[in-house]
């Protein structure tokens, strides 16, 4: 197994963790905003940096 797939295999598991622990807290739709925000931003540097 390469360093890349147990990578991704760990950040798969903590984006779980993340979800099961914000579930339990009661704060799903601000950690669903938070990675919409994330996601965007990602999509809007990748476009200023071509």
């Amino acid at each position: 197994m390469s360093i890349n797939k147990i990578r991704s295999v760990l950040y798969t598991v903590s984006k779980i963790l993340g979800d099961v622990s914000a579930a339990k807290k009661g704060t799903v739709g601000k950690r669903v905003a938070r990675r919409m925000a994330g996601k965007a931003t990602g999509k809007l540097l990748d476009r200023l940096f071509k």
